[in-house]
């Protein structure tokens, strides 16, 4: 029996004609692998809407095929956000439907969209939004690790100082921690992670609600010597990484006591040396954490 012959077998067929899509930017979900994960709600909004701004028109015409979706459609993304986003906002003026949505999943996740529904709100148009797919809180129901509290990060920079950095800053965030990676840096990424936040569970998951979807679960140490002997890993990656033990939080916060101890007597560079002696880690990662504390002081480096 099909969903639309059990909507009408309960009595809930009535429940399936939409209400007139109201006038205002409509924020869609739309499936991040698998055609049949949208919503009702986001189909309806799509096909009443008077425009469609997505990332990639290409890939969306995908979707808009498969579905029957006729709206005229404008590219919205990073490169020509600058050039849509007042055409956008003067269909909005004129009273017009507008829906938003990115290549794949929830629009603004780590995807244009921010500035576009900062514009809307200033000048006074009705936001919503049909929820929907998204990688992020799949791969960490998926992960076995703690869901209780999270903390997403997006993607991890691409270059070794700035990531490593990035890595430094979570380190001590009391809970489970998600990033976004490229299957290109997967295997640089995951040894880093291992270096600077110890050997934690944590799992990757891959291709998720695709035909090869994957989720791999280990700690990091090994997770990081899996991936560094595949020659080639494909498709959309999330790293989720559990939260740090009490142990670990201890020791992270003995190392900031001891450095802003350190640096009352001496430079940032000379009490990042000592501290880093002192408890055996590397030099470098002390001397980016002492900069930090020093920020955010307020103090010179």
């Amino acid at each position: 029996m099909s969903v639309d012959e059990r909507l009408q077998a309960t009595g809930g067929a009535g429940q399936r004609k939409p209400a007139p899509l109201a006038p205002g930017l409509h924020i869609v979900a739309t499936p991040i692998g698998n055609m049949r994960d949208i919503t009702l709600r986001a189909l309806d909004t799509l096909q009443a809407a008077d425009l469609i701004a997505c990332e990639d028109t290409r890939v969306f015409a995908k979707l808009a095929t498969h579905y029957g979706i006729a709206a005229p459609t404008v590219a919205y993304s990073d490169a020509t956000q600058d050039a849509a986003e007042p055409r956008i906002v003067k269909a909005l003026g004129q009273g017009k439907r507008v829906a938003l949505v990115s290549d794949a999943g929830m629009p603004l996740i780590s995807d244009p969209g921010y500035r576009l529904v900062r514009a809307a709100i200033a000048e006074g148009h009705a936001v919503t939004s049909a929820p929907g797919a998204s990688a992020v809180p799949m791969a960490l129901a998926l992960s076995g690790l703690p869901t209780d509290r999270f903390f997403f990060a997006g993607f991890l920079p691409a270059k070794s100082t700035e990531r490593r950095r990035a890595i430094g800053e979570a380190a001590t965030v009391p809970s489970t921690l998600v990033f976004f990676e490229a299957p290109h840096r997967l295997a640089e990424s995951l040894a880093d992670l291992a270096e600077l936040l110890g050997d934690r569970p944590a799992a990757v998951a891959r291709e998720l609600t695709k035909l090869f979807e994957e989720v791999r679960r280990a700690p990091l140490s090994a997770l990081a010597k899996h991936y560094g002997t595949q020659a080639e890993v494909r498709g959309e990656i999330v790293i989720v990484i559990g939260p740090p033990s009490a142990e670990t939080e201890r020791s992270a916060d003995a190392v900031d006591a001891a450095l802003q101890a350190a640096m009352e007597g001496a430079s940032v560079k000379d009490a990042a040396s000592e501290v880093a002696a002192r408890y055996g880690l590397k030099r470098r990662d002390v001397y980016a954490r002492a900069l930090e504390l020093k920020r955010s002081a307020g103090g010179a480096t």
